[in-house]
């Protein structure tokens, strides 16, 4: 039997979103060249004619997600990945694939902007992705990694969750996350959600119409009250999402008297500053989101202590903060610490924003 370190590769976060596309049978992938997620689309360059895939350099961001939402409509499991202008570029296709109800994964590497901005990570789009981004009610599932090993598992996941709901899956990173280096386990390493993986189980994919009635896949909906009912089933697709895919972890929270929330790279932070200051005796915690969308109200949910403050620390201006106030529901006091532009909350920024003071 081999030696389970023996499965353990020093790989970056980009790599890794890559490498778990390919292990979850993934044999498509159209993107379109942008910093800080190039390593993506290079890597797919090399490992897709590997793996008897395709990749294609597309021409723009928009021929990528149209490129996407047809191998998607075949019943391949399909992805594109970008960087924040490239995803806003993208948005009309990905309400398209909401509409026409076909799992695709989406890769958002995320810079600080508005506009072009600048190359430095940021979680500026936060709004943008859980918040439909494109026309139209719909909803993307957003799953956030925090770590190297995080961007390979999230990813299997989201091909897992797509393919399970018909839906398109939004893998949030940064551009620190997506450039970092941490050694990885590949091997062996299943997240528990399962979804049809063969075009065989998926009966309404578009693959011919020998011996059976053809296959439509459509977003467009003329007859008289057609788009409402469409509309009441997706509602009711999502309802069921709520319910079921909240993921969250929760660290110190049980007698914490203030409670941090973040996501992502700065929640790796966040959890930094939470152990020091545990270690001087404060009582601290952290709440992680790990799905955006469905947001983990569950996390919250448990009455907190009567004097508990909650501080939600983004590389933003705010945008989960109304999340989080909408589940803590007006019981505990909210608070708010970022940076936005490129700039990055230190452990030391967290320390003295809570207590005023280096402790």
């Amino acid at each position: 039997m081999k030696n389970e370190k023996l499965n353990k590769i020093l790989i970056t976060g980009n790599e890794a979103i890559a490498e778990g596309a390919i292990q979850a049978g993934c044999r498509f992938f159209a993107g379109y060249p942008i910093t800080p997620q190039n390593e993506i689309p290079a890597y797919m360059s090399k490992r897709m004619p590997e793996v008897g895939g395709v990749f294609i350099q597309s021409e723009s961001e928009l021929a990528a997600i149209s490129m996407v939402m047809g191998a998607a409509a075949t019943g391949e499991r399909a992805i594109t990945t970008s960087s924040s202008p490239g995803i806003s570029l993208k948005q009309e296709g990905i309400s398209y694939i909401a509409g026409a109800e076909l799992p695709a994964v989406i890769v958002n590497i995320m810079r600080a902007g508005p506009g072009l901005g600048n190359i430095w990570p940021a979680q500026s789009d936060y709004f943008q992705a859980t918040k439909g981004g494109g026309h139209g009610d719909y909803h993307n599932i957003v799953l956030a990694p925090s770590s190297v090993q995080e961007c390979f598992d999230l990813t299997l996941s989201a091909f897992d969750l797509a393919d399970k709901y018909r839906n398109p899956v939004m893998i949030l990173g940064d551009g620190m996350l997506g450039q970092m280096m941490e050694p990885i386990q590949t091997k062996g390493h299943r997240p528990h959600t399962k979804g049809p993986r063969s075009k065989n189980q998926k009966p309404w994919a578009v693959t011919g119409c020998a011996g059976r009635a053809p296959n439509l896949v459509a977003s467009f909906r003329m007859a008289e009250g057609e788009m409402e009912k469409h509309n009441i089933h997706l509602k009711n697709k999502y309802d069921e999402i709520e319910e079921k895919e909240q993921r969250f972890e929760v660290f110190y929270t049980d007698e914490a008297e203030i409670i941090i929330v973040a996501y992502g790279t700065m929640a790796r932070i966040a959890k930094g500053a939470v152990k020091n200051l545990r270690a001087k005796n404060k009582k601290i915690g952290l709440i992680r989101p790990i799905t955006l969308w469905p947001f983990p109200k569950k996390a919250f949910a448990q009455s907190p202590r009567p004097n508990t403050q909650y501080l939600v620390v983004e590389m933003s201006n705010g945008q989960m903060v109304e999340d989080v106030q909408l589940a803590v529901g007006g019981r505990c006091p909210v608070e708010f610490y970022g940076r936005t532009g490129g700039g990055i909350p230190s452990e030391e920024e967290i320390t003295k924003i809570i207590y005023g003071k280096d402790v």
